[in-house]
C-alpha cells in the first residue's frame, strides 16, 4: 500500500486556508447585514395641478400683468426615515460665461428672486413623507415686460436645489439676438452671442467658411445647448479640426431664434504652416553663412598667392651673379 504521507501534507495546509476564507465570507455578511443602504436624496420641485400624483412639471411657469400677484406651490419630498428641515429663497437666474443657467447668491436679486415670496422660509419634513409650501410673486407695478427668470433654491445638509420659475409679464416681447467677436485660433472658432431682447431665446448656429481655393467649411444651423436669458452674454467655441495648411479664409457665423431674431457675423483667419517655412528659413540662412564663409576663404587664399610672386621676395644668388656680369661688361665697352 502507497504511502500517504503527501495527500496528508497538503490537507493540512488546506484547512487553515478554508478556515480563512469562510471567516472572511461571514464577516463580510455581517457587516453587510448591519449596514444601512443609504437613502434616497430629498426633493423639490413643483405640486401636481390639482389632485392626483405630481404632474411632473420640470419648472415653475407663471404669467402676469404689472401689479398682479402670481400663486403656486413647492412640493418637497423627504423619501429618508428621518424629518427634514429644509431652507427656502428667491433667486434670480443668470448665465454663466459658458451658457449654463446659474442662480444669484442670497442679496443678489433684484428681480424675480425678489418679488417671491413663500409661506415660510424654513420648511420640516416628517420621515417619508411631503410637503407643500405655497408660494407667491408680487409683480411690480414698474416691471418691464417679458421674460424674467428665476428660481426658488431649496437647501439642507450642505445640499442645494433649484426649482426654475419662468416668469413673464404682459406687454410687449422683443427678441433679438447678436453674435460678435468671431475669431479663429488654431482649430477653434470663437465667438460671442448677446441676447439684446427681453425673451428668452433658443439660439441656433449655422457656419460657414470660403478660402481662396474654394469652400472649406459649411454647417447647417442647428440648435445649440444653451438657453440664453435676457440681457445676457456667452463666450462659445465651435471646433473645426480640418483647417487648411496654407489658406486665407472668410469665416461667417449665422445665428437665429424665434421670434424673428437672427444676425450675421465674419472673421478672417490667414493658415500658414509655420514650422515648414521655419525650417526652410533656417536652412537657407545656414547655406548663406555657409557660402559666404567659402567666398571669403577663397579670396584669402588669392591674395595668399599673389604676395609669394612678387618684389618682396630676394633674388637668388646665379641671378644676381649674372647681373653684375653683364653690367661689367656694359661698363668696359664704354671705357
Amino acid at each position: 500500500m502507497p504511502p500517504l504521507t503527501g495527500h496528508l501534507t497538503r490537507f493540512a495546509l488546506a484547512v487553515p486556508l478554508l478556515a480563512a476564507l469562510w471567516w472572511a465570507a461571514a464577516m463580510t455578511a455581517a457587516a453587510g447585514a448591519t449596514e444601512h443602504p443609504a437613502a434616497p436624496a430629498w426633493t423639490a420641485q413643483p405640486a401636481a395641478n390639482g389632485a392626483g400624483r405630481d404632474g411632473g412639471r420640470p419648472y415653475f411657469y407663471l404669467e402676469g400683468l404689472p401689479g398682479s400677484v402670481l400663486q403656486d406651490r413647492l412640493s418637497v419630498t423627504n423619501p429618508g426615515p428621518d424629518p427634514l428641515t429644509v431652507r427656502l429663497r428667491g433667486a434670480d437666474a443668470y448665465n454663466t460665461a459658458k451658457g449654463g443657467f446659474a442662480v444669484r447668491g442670497a442679496h443678489g436679486s433684484s428681480g424675480t428672486g425678489a418679488w417671491l415670496r413663500t409661506a415660510t422660509d424654513k420648511v420640516t419634513v416628517p420621515a417619508r413623507t411631503r410637503a407643500e409650501v405655497p408660494v407667491s410673486v408680487t409683480v411690480p407695478d414698474d416691471a418691464l415686460p417679458g421674460d424674467h427668470p428665476g428660481a426658488i433654491v431649496a437647501e439642507s445638509g450642505g445640499r442645494s436645489v433649484g426649482v426654475r420659475i419662468q416668469l413673464r409679464v404682459g406687454g410687449p416681447t422683443l427678441a433679438a439676438l447678436t453674435v460678435e467677436d468671431v475669431e479663429v485660433a488654431g482649430g477653434t472658432i470663437h465667438y460671442t452671442l448677446v441676447n439684446r431682447g427681453n425673451a428668452v431665446l433658443a439660439p441656433r448656429l449655422a457656419v460657414s467658411a470660403d478660402g481662396v481655393f474654394g469652400t472649406l467649411l459649411r454647417r447647417d444651423a442647428r440648435t445649440l445647448p444653451v438657453e440664453l436669458l435676457p440681457g445676457q452674454r456667452v463666450r462659445l467655441t465651435e471646433p473645426w479640426r480640418d483647417t487648411p495648411a496654407l489658406d486665407s479664409a472668410t469665416v461667417r457665423l449665422r445665428v437665429s431664434a424665434a421670434g424673428g431674431a437672427h444676425s450675421e457675423a465674419t472673421a478672417s483667419a490667414l493658415f500658414v504652416p509655420w514650422l515648414p517655412l521655419t525650417g526652410g528659413a533656417l536652412l537657407l540662412l545656414a547655406g548663406a553663412a555657409a557660402g559666404t564663409y567659402a567666398h571669403r576663404k577663397r579670396r584669402a587664399a588669392r591674395r595668399d598667392g599673389h604676395g609669394s610672386t612678387g618684389t618682396g621676395v630676394a633674388p637668388s644668388p646665379d641671378l644676381q651673379q649674372h647681373s653684375d656680369e653683364r653690367h661689367l661688361v656694359k661698363a668696359g665697352a664704354e671705357s
